[in-house]
């Protein structure tokens, strides 16, 4: 058997020191701007969404940032492709991330569900639409994605977590009754058996899995900045899952979140940053140049935050500037909530959130100014300059 040991006993800590202040210096500002902020919800969903499309890019796909909202809020103008499906999977898993404690990612329930969740990513049911089984198993602790409209943002309460555990246990159960009850030639894919044309079947996820795992235990003790770069690298090394190599990302943001230092009150945006990186420095052969790229894709991370904070920051400051001789039944206020809580809004959904018509909803959407996105002549979608 091939070892797939990570060697942790000659890191390059001289040449990182610096990187490694630099990133965590910028995403702990980035945090705290963040957590005081007015437009901190809007601005973590478009960085979940920004995020989600990067990360595909990272991969080699590319998926419009229109077309994944539209998708999410299931406004699609066209038959969702499969990288559509697995950006859509990659906004769901770092929604479960951020509304779970900051150390449920990285615990052994939060990986088994996780791990489930990524694969697989989606497939194709008997009546050829896109079927994304993980989130029928966990529709419960999806429920912050659903339907959200007017009271999406609002505090949550103590107990969500606990009654999102409950909901998802039940939904799980009801999942697997549902395909017991099934039966006929797809059998073999609900009862977990991997098809040989996609998946290598030597591919020991377990092990690989277990391997990686010992990194993390071993660089416990080192700077939280540190530990999110050796175990992203460790990740992609070790190659743990075979076709869920986004997951590991999304593990990298939890391990700076979990600390509770440079990222307490969002998940680091880290497909974000890298995407700023040369293929050839995040994929090089030599460890210290890749080690250095992640850091510099943490800080382009945090840099890139701060610019679409004060963005938005001041897009709400100028769209607020027209509600001055505003009656009080005017529908602008909420159309500026939707507006920035989301990147992007199509017709179908503000007439939906302000319960207006679609042809209202166009004419509220005028007067506010907004940007049309996708430049189409139907199908139109907006978002703030």
């Amino acid at each position: 058997m091939i070892s797939m040991s990570y060697d942790l006993a000659k890191l390059p800590l001289q040449s990182l020191l610096r990187p490694l202040s630099d990133s965590g210096i910028a995403l702990a500002r980035l945090d705290e701007r963040i957590a005081r902020s007015s437009v901190g919800a809007g601005f973590l969903e478009r960085a979940h969404f920004a995020d989600a499309c990067a990360s595909l890019w990272l991969d080699g796909e590319l998926v419009h940032l229109e077309d994944l909202v539209l998708h999410d809020a299931t406004k699609d103008v066209r038959t969702p492709t499969h990288e559509l499906t697995i950006a859509r999977d990659v906004l769901r898993t770092r929604g479960r991330i951020a509304a779970q404690p900051p150390g449920w990612a990285l615990n052994p329930d939060g990986l088994r569900s996780l791990r489930g969740q990524a694969w697989p990513a989606a497939s194709v049911g008997a009546d050829g639409d896109v079927e994304d089984k993980a989130a029928v198993a966990d529709a419960a602790t999806d429920g912050e994605w659903e339907g959200r409209g007017k009271d999406a943002f609002a505090m949550p309460s103590p107990f969500d977590a606990e009654f999102a555990a409950i909901d998802a246990l039940l939904a799980r159960s009801d999942a697997v009754i549902e395909e017991a009850r099934k039966a006929g030639p797809a059998k073999s894919a609900r009862t977990g058996e991997r098809d040989p044309l996609v998946y290598d079947l030597d591919w020991d996820e377990d092990e690989r899995l277990e391997e990686w795992r010992g990194v993390l235990a071993r660089i416990g003790d080192l700077p939280p900045v540190l530990q999110a770069i050796v175990a992203l690298d460790a990740w992609s090394e070790i190659a743990v899952l075979q076709n869920a190599p986004w997951l590991g990302r999304l593990f990298s943001a939890s391990i700076l979140r979990q600390a509770g230092v440079t990222t307490a009150a969002h998940l680091a945006a880290v497909n974000l940053g890298l995407k700023t990186i040369p293929v050839d420095r995040r994929r090089h052969r030599d460890r210290e140049t890749r080690l250095l790229a992640i850091a510099s894709g943490l800080l382009a991370t945090a840099e890139i935050g701060l610019k679409e904070h004060d963005r938005l920051a001041l897009a709400r400051q100028m769209m607020e500037r027209k509600l001055a001789g505003r009656r009080t039944s005017s529908t602008l206020p909420e159309l500026i909530e939707l507006v920035m809580a989301r990147p992007l809004v199509s017709a179908g959904m503000v007439a939906k959130t302000l319960d207006v018509t679609p042809q209202a909803a166009r004419r509220i959407v005028s007067e506010l100014g907004l940007r049309e996105m996708t430049g189409r002549g139907r199908f139109r979608a907006w978002g703030i300059v």
